[in-house]
Formats: structure tokens, C-alpha cells, sequence
């Protein structure tokens, strides 16, 4: 009788393991590569933890290869990789993916059958090369001198912007693919190309984020994006409040400005709050360009009508060159300060400052009173405030 149920129990066990193995999903990459005999071909999950290792091969001359492994919750991306040539795609639950490359240009080559993601994701892919490739020059120009600074940034805009015109319409056309996901969190130079502290930027953030959240919620990717989306949504609310205090006429008493301590030409660091009990006028501009000269004069118009009624000008260079600053700025008669930043400095974006030259009047108090875009009308606001 032990022995029957012995034996009973075995066919049981055998039989669950069996359909269980039967139930598991799993997805298949298959495919050749071409001049890949003798290479290491490895398979890689690119998860939110990083680069994990799933399996590898040693391909033959005829280059085939298969790998199975267990199917994702939600899409999911994974990578082959040879030597230093990887090549990424996407992978939504059980399916069958079929391969063909060349591992001399795997992430050129790179081709995945009848998978409408996969070929998005090589739309993503080149379209971010591009972008990648397109900066790089720009700022060999601008470090060569070849073009100034107003028309450096000008110029990254332009490509940016060209960018994702076209990437957008890819992510709003289904939110809640792989493809859009994979999208919005594309980098050049260690930095997200759409920035979900922007707000325009923002609207495909929260519009992949809410479709990941509805078809898989609970998934640990649609979790991590959706907090990292409602995180920039704070921060950004915080940041456009700090903006409303800089964009608006008048401030209410108290409003406190973020202070700037710079360096002078004559290499002494000076505060913006130092000059607390004049009116300031706090200049942002740069001295190479077309537009310094005359914008100087004007300043010097203004400055010498109201000097002796306590108006200082607090003048903060982005100039590149350091150099040509300290030559243009050496006999102006007002505090004259650059920072090295350039056009990277936090001050642009703390000050929400889109164009330059731009103008803040700030009171005896230390409080802004006038954001001023038009020069024209600075003479009038100080007038007001002195």
C-alpha cells in the first residue's frame, strides 16, 4: 500500500512540474548575425536595477543563435551585445523575435521582423545619434570662436526643439508602448532630452506615465515612472512659483531673491545683497555679441542720470571667453561680474530667463519691482522706484 502511494504521489509531483513548466511564459530571440564567428554573443535585461546578464553563446560561422527566457509583466528591454557593439529592443510578453545584424555595426545593422515597437525603437535610436552628433559640432564651433554665445544657444534650441517635434508625435501616438516609455527618457551627454522639469516637456511624461499606470499598474516600471513623474510635477510647481515672484511687477514684502556672489575683473568676489539700500539694476548679458555695444551705451545713459540718487548697475556677464569679458568690462563704471558657468549657469533657469539681455530693478529693500524685457522702459522703472 506505501509503495502505490509512493508511486501515486511521484506521478502527481511530475504532473504539476510538467504544467507548470507548460504555464510559464516565456519569449524567444532567434536570428543570425554576420561576421560574428567565434564572437561571444551575450543576453542582457536592462532593467531599473541596471545591466543584468541572462545568457550567452559562442556563435558559429553561420552566425545563428536562439535564447528563451522567461516573458515580462509589462514591456520590458533587453539588449544582445558583441565585444562593445549592443544592439536594444523591446519585448511585450510572449512572443517570438527574429533577428538579423552585422556585429562589425550591430547598433546600424540591427533589425528586428515584422515588431512595429522594435522598429520604432531604431527610429529612437538614430534619431538620437543624430542629436548627439549635431551638438557635438555645435560646440566645436563655439569653443573654436567660430560662432558667439547668443547664436550657440540658439542653435542647440533649434536642434532640440527639431527633436521633439518629431519624437512626440511618436509618444503621443501610443503613450502606453514600450517605444514611448524608451523615448522619454533618452539622454545626450548624461542629460534627459525632454526635461520633465519643462513643462511642455513635461505633457509626455505624464502622458506615458498615466497609460503605464492604467494597462500596468503595480509593475515596478510603471511605479518608478509614475513617481518620478509626480516628483517633477513638484518640483516644477515649486519652480514656477519662484518664477511668478520673478515674472511679476511687484513682490510682496520680504520676497526674498536667491543672492549671486561673482567675481569682479579685478578678481574680488561681490554679493548682489552688498548693494541692499540702493536700486539695482541687475543685468544679464553677454559682451560678444552684436548687440553689447549699443546695450552698454544706453546702460551708461541711465546710469549717469540717476547715480547720485543711489542707483547701482550689479552687471553679470555669460560670456564663454573669459578674456574678451575682462577687456570689454575693464572701464565700465558699474560692478561688472561673469559667470563661468556661460550658458550652462543655474541663474538662467533660477531666474527664468529665456533671452538675453534682461533687466531686474530691485528697491533699496532688496526686492524686485520690474522684470524688465524692453529696454526702452527701464529709465521709466527706475524713475518710479527712486
Amino acid at each position: 500500500m506505501k509503495k502505490y502511494l509512493f508511486l501515486l504521489f511521484a506521478v502527481l509531483f511530475a504532473a504539476t512540474v510538467l504544467l507548470s513548466c507548460k504555464s510559464e511564459k516565456t519569449f524567444e530571440v532567434k536570428g543570425e548575425l554576420s561576421s560574428a564567428k567565434d564572437e561571444t554573443l551575450f543576453l542582457e535585461h536592462r532593467g531599473l536595477g541596471g545591466i543584468r546578464l541572462l545568457d550567452s553563446v559562442k556563435l558559429k560561422e553561420n552566425g545563428t543563435f536562439k535564447f528563451k527566457e522567461k516573458a515580462p509583466e509589462n514591456p520590458e528591454f533587453y539588449q544582445l551585445r558583441v565585444g562593445n557593439q549592443i544592439a536594444v529592443f523591446a519585448v511585450d510578453s510572449m512572443e517570438t523575435l527574429q533577428v538579423k545584424g552585422d556585429v562589425k555595426d550591430l547598433s546600424n545593422t540591427f533589425s528586428i521582423e515584422n515588431s512595429l515597437v522594435n522598429k520604432q525603437l531604431r527610429l529612437i535610436d538614430n534619431q538620437t545619434r543624430r542629436v548627439q552628433t549635431q551638438l557635438n559640432e555645435t560646440e566645436k564651433r563655439h569653443t573654436a570662436k567660430t560662432i558667439d554665445d547668443i547664436t550657440y544657444l540658439a542653435d542647440l534650441d533649434s536642434i532640440l526643439t527639431g527633436y521633439k517635434k518629431e519624437i512626440s508625435k511618436l509618444v503621443l501616438g501610443n503613450p502606453a508602448s514600450a517605444a514611448a516609455y524608451y523615448a522619454v527618457f533618452q539622454k545626450v551627454n548624461d542629460y534627459l532630452i525632454f526635461d520633465p522639469y519643462d513643462k511642455q516637456d513635461y505633457a509626455m511624461f505624464g502622458a506615458v506615465a498615466t497609460s503605464w499606470d492604467r494597462y500596468y499598474n503595480g509593475t515596478p516600471r510603471a511605479k518608478h515612472l509614475y513617481d518620478f513623474t509626480m516628483n517633477a510635477l513638484r518640483t516644477r510647481k515649486q519652480q514656477e512659483q519662484q518664477a511668478a515672484l520673478l515674472e511679476n511687477a511687484s513682490v510682496a514684502i520680504d520676497s526674498a531673491l536667491p543672492d549671486i556672489i561673482l567675481t569682479e575683473v579685478n578678481g574680488e568676489k561681490i554679493s548682489l545683497s552688498s548693494q541692499k539700500g540702493k536700486v539695482v539694476i541687475l543685468d544679464f548679458t553677454v559682451y560678444n555679441s552684436e548687440f553689447s555695444p549699443k546695450h552698454n551705451i544706453d546702460l551708461n545713459k541711465i546710469y549717469t542720470q540717476y547715480k547720485a540718487k543711489g542707483l547701482e548697475i550689479y552687471q553679470i556677464s555669460f560670456d564663454s571667453d573669459e578674456h574678451f569679458w575682462k577687456n570689454a568690462a575693464n572701464n565700465l563704471p558699474w560692478i561688472t561680474v561673469r559667470d563661468p558657468q556661460s550658458v550652462y549657469s543655474r541663474l538662467l533657469s533660477t531666474y527664468n530667463v529665456r533671452d538675453i539681455p534682461i533687466a531686474f530693478v530691485i528697491d533699496r529693500d532688496g526686492d524686485l519691482v520690474a522684470r524688465v524685457e524692453n529696454y526702452a522702459t527701464l529709465s521709466s522703472e527706475i524713475g518710479k522706484v527712486l
